[in-house]
C-alpha cells in the first residue's frame, strides 16, 4: 500500500509502508500528540463542531494525557465540545476497579478536563455476559450516531496487537468480546499483583471499526515495542500482526521514541536503504550485524562477504575487509577489562575508564534494593575487591513488590524474639494481630496501611543492608533514599518531583563521586528505573550549574537490569566474569529472599531474577566469543552516558 499522503518519502525511510516520526523520547513524542489532539480540538471549536476522539489506554498514553491536562490548566484548552470513545475494557471488570480502564480514564484525563460526562463512552465491563453482544453492537452505534470517529489514538501490543485485537483478528471485525492473548496478559500484567488476577476477556473495537476514523495516529515507546513497529510498518499487512492492517488507511502515522524505532531498517541497518556517515561507531555497528548473521568471527570476514551483505560502499571508503575488521576487532577487545574503575599505575588510552584517580569514590544507584547486584553483581564486587571506596544508594523502598504472607512472618519472629530477649511488649503481638486480620480481608490490589508498607520497607531494606555486607561494603556506605516519587502504595507512581531531584543532588555532594553507575534499563514495565535515572541526571545537571567543581572528574555508566540487555555494538565497558564470579553472584542475590520464587509484579518474565541475569550475562558472553574474541563464563556491560 502508499504511504499516507503526508508522508515525507526519502532515501531512509523507503522501506516503511507508513509515516513514521521518532521523536528523543516518549516526552517529545506525546508533546506532539498532544499538540495534534489540542489543533483538531481547536479547529472543531471554530467550525462549531464536534471533536470525536477515539482513546486508548495502558502504559503508552499517560505522558500524552498528563500533556493535554496540562494544555487544558495553562493553555485553556476547553474539552467542551469533545466527544469520546475508548478503544477496549476488561471483561469482567468493576468501573472502580483500580485496573478498569474505566478509572484510568478518570485519574489521567477526565478529572482534570472540562469534557462533559455525558460526552465519555468506555466499554461496559460490568455488562451481563448475555448483553455483552447487544452492547457492542449499541457502542458500534453511538460511534456512528457521532459522525465517526475524527482521530484515534492506538498503542501498540508486544504481538503487534492494537487495542485488544490479538494476533489473528480479521480487518473487518466489529467491536466485540474477545479472549486475550497469554502473551498480552503477561504484559499487562504489571498491573496487577500476579497473572492470575488479570482478567482473560475484553471487550475491544473492532479493526474494521478502528479503520473508520478519518485519521489515526499510533504511538509507541521503549525498545520492547521495537520488533512490533517493524513489523507493522515494513513488512507485509497480515492479521498475525494487527497493527500492520493500519497500512491500508489513508491517513495513519505512527509516532514513537528512539528505543522503539530501534529495529527500523533506517536505523538498525541504514546502509541497506542508502548512503551513511561510516563513522566508527557506525562501521563497528554494520560489520557486527553481519558477523553475527553470517556467523563468523569478525576477523574472518571477506570482501565477498561485505559485498553480499550490503557494505560494499564502506569497502569502497575504507579499503579492503581485512583494515576494516581489525579496526572493529580492536574496538570490541578495548571494551573488555577486568577493572571497571581503571588499572592502577598502567597509561591504557583504548580502557573504557581512567587510571586517575585510584582509588575511586564510586556511586552504584540502585533503583529498588536488589539492582545492584541483580544487575551488576559482578562488577559491584570488582569495585571493592579493587580497593575502591564503594557507596549504594537505594532510591526506592521497593516495598508493594513485598508479599503480605512475608509480613506475618516477620512479625512471627518479633513476636518470638520479644519472647527470647523477655522484652516486656505486647506491641509486636498487637500489631501481628491487626495485620493477619487485615490482610484476612484484604481486597485485591487494596493499598496497605502505613504500618504494613513501613514493614514492607524494613524487610526490603534489611536484604539490601545483608547484601552490601556480602560484598563487603561497611554500613556507613549504605544510603537509603526513599524517593517520595514512590511512596504511593500502588503500582502507580507519581511523575518525578522536587523533593526527588533534592535527595539525590544531597546524596551526590556528600559523597562528590568519581564514577556513578544508573539503571539504563527503560524497558523496566512500572517506569520506575526511567524515574529513577531522570532523578540522577537532572541532579547531575543542576550540580553543574551550581558550579560544583567535583562534577567536572565524574563519569557516568549506565547498567541494564532483568529486563534487556545492551545492544553489542553499544557496548563500551564489558566486564567479564568467571564461573566462581557468577555463583558469587547468585548467592548475593539469594539474599534477597522477599524476591524469591514468587515475586509480585515480574513483568512478561516468570523466571527469578538470578535466572534471568545469569542467562543475560552468559549470553553477551556467548555474543562476544562468537565474534572471536575470548569466551567467558560471563560479562557484565555497560555503556557511559555524557550529561
Amino acid at each position: 500500500m502508499p504511504k499516507s499522503q503526508t508522508a515525507k518519502q526519502n532515501h531512509l525511510d523507503t522501506l516503511e509502508k507508513v509515516e513514521v516520526q521518532i521523536f528523543p523520547d516518549l516526552k517529545a513524542g506525546s508533546l506532539a500528540i498532544a499538540k495534534a489532539i489540542a489543533g483538531l480540538i481547536r479547529e472543531k471549536q471554530k467550525q462549531k463542531q464536534k471533536c470525536v476522539l477515539g482513546l486508548a489506554t495502558g502504559s503508552s498514553p499517560k505522558t500524552l494525557y498528563a500533556e493535554l491536562v496540562r494544555m487544558h490548566k495553562e493553555e485553556k484548552l476547553s474539552f467542551k465540545n469533545v466527544v469520546t470513545f475508548n478503544l477496549d475494557e476488561y471483561y469482567p471488570i468493576s468501573r472502580e476497579a483500580i485496573q478498569s480502564y474505566n478509572r484510568f480514564m478518570q485519574t489521567h484525563l477526565f478529572d482534570h478536563v472540562d469534557i462533559h460526562p455525558k460526552n465519555i463512552h468506555i466499554p461496559n465491563g460490568e455488562v451481563a455476559k448475555e448483553d455483552v453482544k447487544a452492547a457492542c453492537t449499541a457502542y458500534e452505534q453511538l460511534i456512528e450516531k457521532a459522525g465517526g470517529i475524527d482521530l484515534q489514538i492506538l498503542g501498540i501490543g508486544n504481538n503487534g496487537h492494537i487495542g485488544f485485537n490479538e494476533p489473528g483478528s480479521g480487518i473487518y471485525t466489529k467491536t466485540r468480546l474477545i479472549n486475550l492473548d497469554n502473551s498480552t496478559r503477561i504484559a499487562n500484567s504489571y498491573e496487577f499483583a500476579n497473572i492470575s488476577e488479570v482478567p482473560r476477556m475484553a471487550i475491544t473495537m473492532g479493526i474494521s471499526t478502528i479503520l473508520k476514523s478519518k485519521q489515526i495516529i499510533l504511538m509507541a515507546w521503549g525498545a520492547g515495542k521495537a520488533k512490533a513497529v517493524k513489523a507493522a510498518v515494513e513488512e507485509d499487512e497480515t492479521e498475525h500482526v494487527p497493527a500492520s492492517l493500519l497500512q491500508t488507511h489513508p491517513d495513519v502515522k505512527f509516532i514513537v521514541d528512539e528505543p522503539a524505532a530501534s529495529e527500523l531498517t533506517r536505523l538498525k541497518s541504514p546502509w541497506l536503504t542508502g548512503e551513511v556517515e561510516w563513522t566508527p561507531k557506525m562501521i563497528k555497528k554494520a560489520v557486527v550485524h553481519m558477523a553475527l548473521q553470517l556467523e563468523k568471527p569478525v576477523l574472518s570476514l571477506t570482501n565477498e562477504d561485505y559485498n553480499e551483505y550490503g557494505l560494499s560502499d564502506l569497502l569502497v571508503e575504507k579499503g579492503n575487509a581485512y583494515e576494516i575488521n581489525l579496526e572493529v576487532y580492536y574496538m570490541l577487545r578495548d571494551s573488555i577489562t577486568g577493572w571497571p574503575g581503571g588499572k592502577p599505575n598502567a597509561v591504557i588510552p583504548s580502557h573504557p575508564e581512567r587510571s586517575i584517580p585510584y582509588p575511586k569514590r564510586v556511586l552504584i544507584f540502585s533503583p529498588h534494593p536488589d539492582d545492584d547486584i541483580i544487575s551488576m553483581g559482578g562488577t559491584f564486587q570488582r569495585l571493592h575487591d579493587q580497593g575502591h571506596d564503594v557507596h549504594v544508594g537505594y532510591q526506592t523502598s521497593g516495598n508493594i513488590a513485598v508479599t503480605d504472607e512475608f509480613v506475618t512472618r516477620f512479625l512471627d519472629f518479633a513476636v518470638g524474639f520479644n519472647t527470647i530477649a523477655k522484652i516486656d511488649s505486647d506491641k509486636p503481638a498487637r500489631i501481628l494481630a491487626q495485620t493477619r486480620k487485615y490482610v484476612a480481608g484484604k481486597k485485591p490490589n487494596q493499598i496497605d496501611t502505613p504500618t504494613i508498607r513501613e514493614i514492607k520497607g524494613l524487610i526490603r531494606r534489611g536484604e539490601a543492608s545483608a547484601t552490601c555486607r556480602y560484598v563487603g561494603i561497611p554500613d556507613s556506605n549504605i544510603h537509603f533514599m526513599n524517593l517520595p516519587f514512590y511512596e504511593t502504595g500502588t503500582i502507580e507512581k507519581k511523575p518525578l518531583g522536587e523533593k526527588d531531584v533534592k535527595i539525590t543532588m544531597e546524596l551526590l555532594r556528600k559523597i562528590k563521586p568519581q564514577q556513578i553507575y544508573c539503571a539504563g534499563d527503560f524497558a523496566d514495565p512500572h517506569g520506575t528505573h526511567l524515574v529513577c535515572f531522570n532523578a540522577v541526571v537532572a541532579a547531575l545537571q543542576r550540580l553543574r550549574e551550581d558550579g560544583d567543581e567535583w562534577i567536572s572528574d565524574c563519569w557516568l555508566w549506565l547498567y541494564k537490569g532483568a529486563w534487556q540487555e545492551w545492544n553489542i555494538e553499544d557496548i563500551e565497558m564489558a566486564i567479564p566474569m568467571s564461573p566462581e564470579q557468577v555463583l558469587k553472584k547468585r548467592f548475593g542475590i539469594f539474599i534477597h529472599q522477599s524476591q524469591k520464587d514468587m515475586v509480585p509484579f515480574q513483568g512478561s518474565d516468570n523466571r527469578e531474577f538470578w535466572q534471568r541475569a545469569e542467562e543475560r550475562n552468559a549470553n553477551t558472553a556467548t555474543i562476544y566469543a562468537d565474534l572471536g574474541l575470548t569466551h567467558y563464563a560471563a560479562m557484565e556491560a555497560f555503556v557511559r552516558w555524557y550529561y
